[in-house]
């Protein structure tokens, strides 16, 4: 009986030891089959609505509108609907001999029209110049146009002079990311022009023509993170807003106003910049509709595939009938001179002006305004 009772007692001990695991294994929390994908389904959906509206650039602000700012330029209305804002320089529209449209460089707008606010009155009044400058689509009180190509930059401009009546022909002046759109002009409204010049203007490093190693020995003397900048806008415009706006990553110094990009000749230059262009005013109505219309869709634009390659262009003027110049600075730290040279020999119809020393910023040196509008009427250098 001692025996049997002793086994009795282990045997209830280990039973009750199993009893408690399998209670233990029964109490164990399980998900439902299937929740645990649906919980995971659910979050990744959460992941990608987060990153659509991280790369999903805001509205504009469109001058005019109820939320926007207020219209205080004189606009014309474009075919398509769009308003684009303008301001006049020089002598009276019907009086001029010399009719010049200027467009102006990047995170910059019509009040940026370097050429003809340092012009000398001697030069204006002895060659008759008239000059219009205007907002580029999405800058300043101009409305943006989404739908914007390298060929609708061209377009823009006849449009312009021919609503202000400038006649069958006019010039025209680019300076920096201006300069694109003078290429533009050169490609799509030949006919329309009386002569070009193209200041410092932007290179596309992916434009076709340019040889590889050329072109990736002038992209890597940029500053890393303009390098990024530029890469994503080519590869992944889609991306463009959110690379410029996420705070992981160094942004692009051109958007920052880093002193960076600067050469020793533009750094002498900047304060009469300043002095010149009351800066937080103009920066706060450069932008004023949004940085994603102007600045980013600049970029995009401006680096991404083009229709056509200016190293392809052909001579607009095979009687000499008008010309094109090119300047450039030879220590311009935001377009490499050496791009510059390969274009002008490759276009030998262009006049190329090389300004050894000087940088991006030249056209605010004094004189140079009178040097290039001569060049580009009468022919002097």
């Amino acid at each position: 009986m001692a025996g049997g009772g002793g086994v009795n007692r282990k045997i209830s001990a280990a039973s009750a030891r199993a009893h408690t695991r399998r209670a233990k294994q029964n109490n164990s929390f399980k998900l439902p089959s299937g929740i645990f994908r649906k919980i995971l389904l659910l979050f990744s959906v959460g992941i990608l609505a987060w990153a659509y509206q991280a790369i999903l650039p805001p509205p504009p602000k469109t001058c005019g509108s109820p939320d926007g700012p207020p219209v205080t330029a004189p606009r014309i209305k474009l075919k398509d609907g769009r308003h684009l804002a303008y301001k006049e320089h020089g002598v009276p529209r019907d009086a001029a001999k010399h009719k010049i449209v200027f467009v102006h460089g990047f995170d910059s707008c019509r009040h940026d029209a370097i050429v003809a606010d340092a012009l000398s009155p001697e030069i204006v009044e002895d060659f008759g110049v008239y000059i219009v400058s205007f907002d580029r689509p999405g800058y300043g009180e101009s409305d943006p146009n989404p739908k914007r190509t390298v060929k609708s930059m061209a377009l823009d401009v006849e449009e312009l002079a021919d609503q202000l009546g400038l006649g069958s022909k006019f010039y025209v002046i680019g300076f920096s990311m201006g300069g694109q759109a003078i290429w533009s002009c050169l490609k799509y409204i030949p006919h329309r022009l009386a002569g070009a010049t193209i200041v410092a203007p932007v290179v596309n490093y992916w434009w076709s023509g340019l040889p590889a190693n050329l072109s990736k020995e002038a992209y890597q003397q940029q500053l890393p993170q303009d390098q990024w900048t530029l890469r994503v806008s080519h590869y992944a415009p889609w991306l463009t807003y959110w690379w410029n706006t996420q705070k992981w990553f160094p942004g692009s110094s051109v958007i920052a106003h880093s002193a960076d990009i600067f050469s020793s000749a533009d750094k002498k230059l900047l304060p009469k910049i300043a002095s010149a262009r009351n800066h937080t005013v103009l920066s706060a109505l450069v932008r004023q509709q949004g940085e994603y219309e102007s600045l980013h869709r600049d970029v995009i634009i401006g680096f991404g595939k083009w229709e056509f390659s200016p190293l392809d262009l052909d001579n607009p003027f095979p009687n000499n009938e008008g010309s094109v110049h090119l300047w450039q600075g030879d220590e311009d730290r935001l377009v490499p001179v050496t791009l510059q040279r390969y274009i002008a020999k490759q276009l030998p119809w262009i006049h190329y002006h090389e300004l050894p020393g000087e940088g991006h910023m030249f056209p605010f040196a004094d004189g140079m305004s009178d040097v290039m509008i001569k060049a580009l009427l009468v022919g002097e250098k």
